[in-house]
């Protein structure tokens, strides 16, 4: 990492969806500027046209300091930090691509939220795969309750960023706070990544619910017994169990599986009123990483030995054709326990 004044730090942002172009703006908007790649040349020549993502994130004015381009090299070479933020199933694809551009000494973050469906590692799992000429300890992770639009808005917002280096987390702390976008820093990186991937399959759970009209009691119910399991599995990987209490587990749970905009959450009531997946995931341009999420999980936890049961009904419902009813019978008809039991 160079040691240099936090302020004059070159970024590059990879990623024009939603959330990066709400990063991107955020950074912009702080007097960074930024060269920003995106993949689509509408979205570049809309943000150069009108100061507007007009695709994936219309009505958001953009920053001056935002330089979008088309050309991924350009964008990743000679950068103090690179954020990240494609869809976690490219996320092998991309770094790959500026694997060989990419400086020894810039500090990678990714703000992508998933597990890779074969290898079944996180996103800096990946990283640490594809970037190899950048040491492990300037990888970082940035995870949160954020929904994208409400960032963009200026709305104000508790993010954390995880490294296993101090320094490098506290770096890029001070480059993204400002008075209304709050950056804790967590060494736990595990933890931080699967708390931002599995909340994902649990949003779709409450999705299925409210398109069910089960109620608050459910949902509720659905949410303690959720962060439970994200818990479990990132105790067995080397979590600090804490995480889970924080912003990257319980706030992003919460906000994931209760808001309008989350696009799983989306997804899942959709399912509850009657429509099938293809259905869905056919009507949307954007995103919604539960859906490859909940089979990296699904998977994950068997190999593992640790008990899922709601993330494997999620995957049932999702790629067996389950009935979401059938499910939630089997769930609150299983065996029962002590609630504190672990095993």
């Amino acid at each position: 990492m160079r040691i240099k004044d936090v302020h004059e730090a070159k970024i590059g942002v990879i990623g024009g969806g939603s959330w990066g172009t709400a990063l991107a703006n955020l950074l912009g908007t702080k007097g960074y500027p930024v060269d920003f790649w995106v993949f689509e040349s509408e979205v570049k020549d809309a943000i150069i046209r009108e100061r507007e993502n007009t695709l994936f994130l219309p009505g958001i004015p953009l920053s001056e300091n935002l330089f979008p381009s088309n050309d991924l090299s350009a964008v990743a070479s000679d950068k103090d930090l690179i954020l990240i933020v494609v869809p976690s199933h490219v996320m092998r694809e991309v770094s790959l691509k500026i694997a060989d551009i990419v400086s020894e000494k810039s500090v990678v973050v990714s703000a992508s939220k998933g597990i890779e469906n074969l290898t079944h590692l996180t996103m800096s799992g990946i990283l640490r795969e594809t970037l190899n000429r950048i040491p492990e300890s300037h990888l970082a992770a940035l995870s949160g309750p954020s929904f994208a639009r409400e960032v963009a808005m200026g709305l104000p917002t508790v993010v954390t960023v995880a490294a296993k280096d101090k320094a490098v987390a506290a770096f890029v702390q001070q480059v993204f706070a400002t008075p209304v976008f709050r950056v804790y820093t967590n060494e736990d990186l595990i933890g931080v990544e699967l708390g931002g991937s599995v909340k994902n399959v649990i949003a779709i759970a409450a999705g299925i619910l409210d398109g069910l009209e089960l109620g608050l009691n459910t949902r509720a119910a659905l949410i303690t017994r959720g962060l439970t399991e994200m818990r479990r599995l990132g105790v067995k990987m080397g979590a600090n169990p804490r995480t889970f209490t924080g912003t990257a587990g319980i706030g992003d749970l919460v906000l994931t599986c209760t808001g309008d905009l989350s696009r799983n959450h989306t997804v899942g009531k959709k399912i509850g009123q009657g429509m099938k997946l293809t259905e869905i995931l056919a009507e949307m341009r954007m995103v919604a990483e539960g859906v490859k999420t909940a089979k990296s999980v699904y998977n994950l936890s068997r190999k593992l030995g640790v008990e899922m049961p709601i993330c494997h009904e999620i995957y049932h419902i999702l790629y067996e054709n389950v009935p979401p009813k059938e499910a939630l019978h089997r769930l609150m008809t299983r065996d029962l326990r002590d609630e504190l039991d672990e095993s």
